[in-house]
């Protein structure tokens, strides 16, 4: 039995085409690839059994492969590409057995490699390079070292340090003491029910794919598409920056308040300046800070990571500190008295002498005023009973707090009336868990800005005299409300994205993110429900309010409750809240270049760059001047409801592209996570959006606004991506059914407009002829309904393949160019004319075909040796009548104005000969809705005939126009009967003899090509010398009889005077004849018996004795009289659209039709001739 051997090899991402656009996420990693072979196969001079560890047996134990097993990357082992054959002759069996696919290697690899690429690949961490960019070719990369971490390190423990922040240490009190227990266990309940919702969608997501940096923004962008995840990128990336500055000025609020206060740098001597000098040393501070941080970052983020351990620690003994010392308060309450005077609450700032009192009373002995020793204050609320004969006599002394309400220090000053007829009193600020003060916490007091914060179970007289700043009590400094509050709270439920961020630290990530996820959410939710409580039942609803902890001497409210001392969540909350703005200002940089590499945003190009090690420090630095802002507002209350727009906006975009991925029911929608619903995302989506609102309804329109103009910034001049988004499908699906719903019936009169199919020429560089007819294709659109760009390429279909794609980006640079909206079909044919007529048939789809068709006229069909190029134009003309489709045929197209030449005032000319539909009347219309033809005015003209009535007819048409609601001036022309001209006969003469000519040479032509002779045939040898005179005088009476057009396409020169014509083969050299110019039936007689005996072909013969057929006369005639009425008339206007009439049924007067047209257009410089489809476009009826 054979012994079998395998080989890893390391293959580069490169060699692996068709995945780059599928697996986005495999072309960043090298993988390997397993090879089998026989052992007949190692005992070959096989180059790859020396890497394998040699001998026969394959090496099953050696060094080198056991370390590319273990992820080792310090392997030597040389690249070898998949579909490279070079070395793979040991391997017959292979090609034995695969025989049958050699040929197709190259873009569809063998199952086994891919297999085996798929096992071997490794994520990339947090902040490498995007996994869809591919590394340059040749680049070496070190193998990483495969992720080991697991849901708890690696999930649940840097979400918990990313969620609970600084918001829970500075302001959970103050919410919780502002709204009540009850309305604060809703305000966490929702932000809980927001992120946990949103974690569930986003764990959905997740787990359809490996999700590598970027976090949100990748999810968000490949589920919706750049345009969105572009805009909720940059919301992310603008939420995690101003989180980054949020934390930073809760540190220094802490630094300021709580640990230094004295290294404050501003002060005021007033109490309305001490906000202003705050805010002050707020910003310097913060700046300070953001530097520092900033530089810690740009040194490395190594130093951050090893770090985050213990911050995380400090939250943790934090959280635990306080559980610890809210259980202690039931026992033994921490002392920390409140002065009351009334029911306000006094500043204990302001209380020096440390006397919550009025008045108090001192012995004085015989060696001056000192207390005494056996005497303690005495106010007029606690008396104390002592030996009188022990006693000196008192003396009655006024405190501090004396001085600040009244004028002097005096007993008989002028105070202020609520402070004489209220007494001071001190209150436990925590009463601990046993008291019951929760049933005075279980409601809301909102206060304005400038309130005193009181207690309203306590006595306080009826004179309700206003306080004044001055004054040392504890005032709100801004007003409140239960959206505010919302706003300011809704950050501390935020950084549920570290475990998707960190997807590719995770041994199984589909795993841990969303366990780790929803553990931290369930663990952080439970903490603030039960911090709620316990804040209600604890502490006292003064202090709770008291947002800086004034009353209790400047201690952290927070840190009151806290056990053994207040300085545990001082010092904890500090580093907690500094590891967190660090956090913020690495992960904000990463997720920017993210963006920035993804080239869907062209001026965060320059982002993507960064150093040798792929930090991105472009982005840092952009990173901290956004946060610098943040500093600036330099209020934590400010800059908090700014973050929680941008996070809201974010996770309602998760949430959409969940339900929207799950309703569609995409086919590579296939989570892992299989407790997700559609009703649960659009929940959440709901609950983010009402949040927004809540928290403050000017902040979300200003969000939705900038995502607005990244949208649509994306959509105009992004990078064109295609992700396999939701949004895409969801078009797809609205598409559907759309056109399902368009087939149920043909399309109402009210509804019709043009739906153009535009065909366009292409030269032999692919170089489009006519790229006006575009251009009046879109202004005729004015970017609404369907436009389809076409043209034929003539070949074979597999061998024109290349040609056919490369016209299609001709016509898609021509379509951008003209900025139209459109699909581009190209169709590959052996004919022309055989193509058009497939393209006419299969364009468009359902209720979308085109119902119009635009084409060009033939250029110079009269000097044209091939008659190709009018018989394809006459046989296009037949197949969109047999279609029922309008046509459009704009004549002398290059004097059309382009879209940057906006007309003159002038007038669009109507010539309604015949009814076919009301094309004539829509089309100027529509043409005037464009910017180019606004300032045209629209006339329209009809044709009377002797018998009718042209007075009726014009009020008639007018009214008719009334109830179009078209505006336009009416003229009806009156083309009285007359004889047929000499000039008519005569003209329909030289087209009849130039036919029958043409004919003939074409027959002469036909007749030398099946004898085989290039030149003259020698049986006839008068016909080459006769067609030779025959073509020529074609050419001179045309030219001379022909009436030049103004501005024709025709612009060959034509002959002058007259020219010398060989009579005959025998006198060709010597004897000519001078051929008239003007061919009459007198004159070809005349001719006829001057030149009976030259040797005359016969066919030229019939041609001078022809006479014209009637038909063709009265044809002639009517193009004519037309052609002169028109001229007449509308000589000056810009644009001329007239019927066109149909081609003959018999083909045989097909070049009599083109002539029949050239006459009708003569003389007018812009003509739009018009064939309506048979059906009904325009009605009076609403």
């Amino acid at each position: 039995m054979a012994s079998v051997r395998f080989t890893v090899t390391p293959t580069k991402a490169e060699d692996l085409p068709g995945l780059s656009d599928t697996s986005p996420d495999i072309s960043s990693r090298s993988g390997a690839r397993v090879r089998f072979g026989s052992r007949e196969s190692v005992n070959r001079s096989d180059p790859l059994s020396e890497v394998s560890g040699g001998g026969g047996g394959g090496g099953a134990d050696s060094p080198e492969r056991s370390s590319i097993e273990q992820g080792d990357g310090n392997s030597k082992i040389s690249s070898v590409y998949i579909n490279n054959t070079h070395g793979m002759d040991d391997d017959d069996f292979y090609d034995r057995n695969l025989a049958l696919f050699e040929e197709e290697m190259d873009t569809r690899p063998k199952v086994s490699s891919l297999l085996n690429r798929l096992a071997n690949y490794t994520n990339l961490t947090q902040g490498a390079k995007e996994h869809e960019e591919a590394e340059s070719i040749g680049e070496k990369k070190k193998a990483g070292k495969s992720p080991q971490m697991g849901t708890f390190m690696g999930v649940y423990l840097p979400c918990l340090q990313n969620i609970f922040g600084v918001i829970l240490f500075l302001r959970l009190t103050w919410v919780v003491g502002t709204a009540g227990v009850l309305q604060g266990l809703c305000i966490v309940f929702m932000c809980c029910c927001c992120t946990m919702l949103t974690a569930i969608s986003m764990s959905a997501i997740a787990t359809n794919g490996v999700v590598p940096a970027g976090g949100a923004y990748f999810m968000i962008s490949r589920s919706l598409g750049p345009e969105f995840g572009g805009a909720v990128g940059l919301c992310f990336y603008l939420g995690t920056t101003f989180a980054g500055a949020m934390y930073i000025l809760g540190a220094i609020e802490i630094l300021l308040m709580y640990i230094a206060p004295k290294a404050a740098i501003f002060e005021s001597k007033h109490p309305e300046g001490e906000g202003a000098a705050m805010l002050n040393n707020m910003r310097v501070y913060g700046t300070i800070c953001l530097l520092l941080m900033s530089l810690l970052v740009f040194v490395g983020v190594k130093y951050v990571n090893k770090l985050a351990s213990i911050f995380l620690a400090c939250v943790i003994v934090s959280i635990v500190s306080i559980y610890v010392g809210a259980l202690v308060s039931a026992f033994k309450p921490p002392d920390f008295p409140v002065c009351m005077l009334g029911n306000r609450t006094i500043n204990g700032h302001e209380i020096l002498d440390n006397q919550c009192a009025k008045k108090y009373l001192t012995q004085i002995g015989e060696q001056g005023e000192s207390e005494g020793e056996n005497y303690t204050m005495i106010n007029e609320n606690s008396t104390m009973t002592m030996d009188p004969s022990l006693a000196p006599p008192p003396s009655e002394k006024t405190t501090y707090l004396w001085k600040q309400f009244c004028e002097g220090s005096d007993l008989n000053a002028s105070c202020d009336k609520y402070f004489i007829s209220n007494n001071f009193s001190e209150i436990l600020g925590i009463p601990g868990l046993a008291s019951g003060v929760i049933s005075e916490n279980l409601w809301s007091s909102y206060l304005s800005k400038g309130d005193v914060v009181e207690k309203g179970s306590l006595d306080s007289s009826n004179d309700a005299h206003p306080a004044s700043t001055h004054q040392p009590y504890v005032f709100a400094d801004i007003t409140t409300s239960f959206t505010l509050l919302v706003g300011i709270f809704f950050p501390s439920v935020t950084g549920i994205m570290a475990g998707s961020n960190r997807s590719g630290d995770l041994k199984d990530a589909q795993r841990s993110i969303p366990i780790g996820t929803i553990l931290a959410i369930l663990t952080t939710t439970l903490v603030y429900l039960s911090s709620v409580v316990l804040f209600g039942a604890c502490i006292d609803g003064v202090v709770l309010r008291d947002k800086f902890g004034d009353s209790v001497n400047g201690n952290l409210v927070v840190g009151t409750l806290a056990w053994p001392s207040p300085w545990v969540i001082v010092i904890g909350s500090f580093f907690s809240t500094c590891g967190a703005g660090l956090q913020s200002l690495t992960g904000a940089p990463r997720l920017l270049q993210a963006i920035a590499k993804d080239n869907i945003i062209p001026f965060l190009r320059v982002f993507g760059h960064g150093k040798a090690n792929g930090e991105p420090t472009w982005a840092l630095l952009l990173t901290a001047l956004i946060a610098e802002l943040g500093i600036l507002i330099a209020s934590l209350d400010l800059v908090a409801p700014i973050l929680t727009m941008f996070f809201l906006m974010c996770y309602l975009f998760v949430n959409l592209a969940c339900g929207l991925q799950t309703l569609l029911r995409t086919p590579n929608w296939r989570p892992r996570f299989s407790y997700y619903h559609w009703t649960l995302s659009f929940l959440g989506m709901t609950i983010c959006l009402a949040l927004m609102f809540i928290s403050s309804w000017y902040y979300a329109i200003v969000a939705m606004v900038i995502a607005g103009m990244i949208y649509k910034y994306i959509e105009y001049h992004g990078a064109e991506k295609e992700w396999g988004d939701g949004i895409r499908g969801l078009s797809l699906s609205a598409a559907r059914y759309a056109l399902l719903r368009l087939e149920e019936g043909p399309p109402h009169t009210k509804n019709w407009r043009p739906q153009v199919l535009v065909l366009l020429k292409l030269d032999e560089d692919a170089h489009v002829k006519s790229p006006r007819l575009l251009t009046f294709a879109s202004q005729l659109k004015a970017g609404k309904g369907l436009t389809i760009v076409g043209t034929v390429v003539s070949g074979n279909f597999l061998q024109s393949y290349g040609e056919a794609l490369a016209a299609e980006q001709t016509l898609k640079h021509l379509m951008d160019k003209e900025r139209v909206k459109g699909f581009v079909q190209c169709i590959v044919a052996q004919k022309p004319r055989e193509g058009i007529s497939h393209m006419i048939q299969s364009s468009g789809l359902g209720g979308m075909k085109p119902n119009t068709v635009v084409m060009g006229w033939p250029h110079a069909w009269r000097q044209s040796e091939d008659p190709q190029a009018w018989k394809t134009f006459i046989n296009t003309v037949r197949v969109t009548t047999a279609a029922h489709l309008a046509l459009l045929v704009p004549k002398n197209i290059s004097l059309f104005p382009s879209n940057s030449e906006p007309c003159t005032e002038g007038y669009i000319d109507v010539w309604w000969i015949v009814h076919d539909g009301g094309m004539l009347m829509l089309l100027p219309f529509l043409l005037r809705q464009h910017k180019v033809w606004r300032r045209c005015s629209m006339r329209i003209f009809t044709v009377a005939q002797m018998e009718d009535n042209s007075i009726q007819m014009k009020k008639d048409l007018a009214t008719f126009l009334y109830h179009l609601r078209i505006e336009a001036e009416v003229e009806v022309v009156e083309m009285h009967n007359s004889d047929i001209s000499a000039y008519t006969y005569e003209r329909t003469l030289m087209m009849e003899q130039r036919s029958q000519m043409l004919r003939q040479m074409r027959l002469s032509k036909s007749d030398r090509e099946k004898e085989g002779y290039p030149g003259i045939s020698s049986s006839r040898p008068e016909a080459g010398g006769a067609t030779r005179s025959q073509a020529q005088l074609v050419k001179d009476r045309n030219s001379m009889l022909r009436l030049t057009s103004i501005g024709s396409d025709d612009d060959d020169d034509t002959d002058g005077g007259e020219r010398e014509k060989p009579v005959s083969s025998s006198s060709s050299s010597e004897h000519h004849r001078r051929v008239q110019m003007t061919w009459t039936k007198e004159k070809s007689s005349q001719y006829r018996a001057a030149h009976s005996g030259c040797s005359t072909p016969e066919g030229f013969r019939d041609m001078l004795s022809m006479r014209p057929d009637h038909s063709n006369v009265r044809r002639m005639h009517t193009a004519v009289k037309l052609n002169e009425v028109i001229v007449n008339k509308s000589h000056d206007a810009r644009l001329v659209l007239l019927n066109m009439p149909g081609p003959p049924r018999n083909t045989d007067g097909d070049e009599n039709y083109m002539e029949f047209l050239e006459v009708l257009t003569e003389g007018l410089e812009r003509v739009l001739l018009v064939r309506g489809g048979g059906s009904e476009v325009i009605t009076i009826y609403s």
